[in-house]
């Protein structure tokens, strides 16, 4: 299926996970968020690029996502904007993340916030960190590519 079926909408997309982590799975997710939450993802208001996602007590926590304060609310009701936010997840995903967590050393990084169907939704990735020659030969691939669009534009 496609974007437009499903009714999605990208909020937030962490480009620069998919350049520092080599991504092995992803799974979706739902969000245990406020009103005032809701309200500026909207707005299209979110910082992926810090976060990360940790397992505790068979839990999925979100932590250090930044969900800037909704503007049109005073400030004593707002929501605290990196405070740490629950994932909803099923039970056996959950079972399988901690497997690879903890034995391989992968992390959980969050790449996409979304709506789907009016549900904020967020991809998470489990992910290896690269190294700097992993790194560079990405950029070289990029470059290459892009050398041979421009000549086969001018071809």
């Amino acid at each position: 299926m496609s974007e437009k079926n499903e009714g999605i909408k990208i909020i937030s997309d962490n480009r620069q996970a998919r350049f520092l982590y080599e991504i092995l799975e992803t799974y979706e997710a739902g969000i245990e968020l406020t009103g005032t939450e809701v309200k500026s993802i909207r707005q299209g208001q979110v910082n992926l690029r810090d976060g990360y996602a940790l397992i505790r007590n068979s839990e999925v926590w979100l932590i250090n996502v930044h969900i800037s304060p909704y503007k049109g609310i005073g400030e004593f009701f707002n929501h605290d904007p990196r405070r740490t936010r629950k994932l909803l997840l099923h039970r056996q995903e959950i079972r399988k993340l901690i497997g690879k967590v903890e034995q391989q050393g992968l992390t959980l990084v969050p790449l996409k916030m979304y709506l789907k169907r009016g549900w904020v939704k967020l991809t998470i990735g489990l992910g290896k960190g690269k190294k700097l020659h992993d790194k560079r030969e990405d950029i070289k691939k990029r470059e290459d590519k892009r050398d041979m669009e421009r000549a086969m534009k001018n071809y």
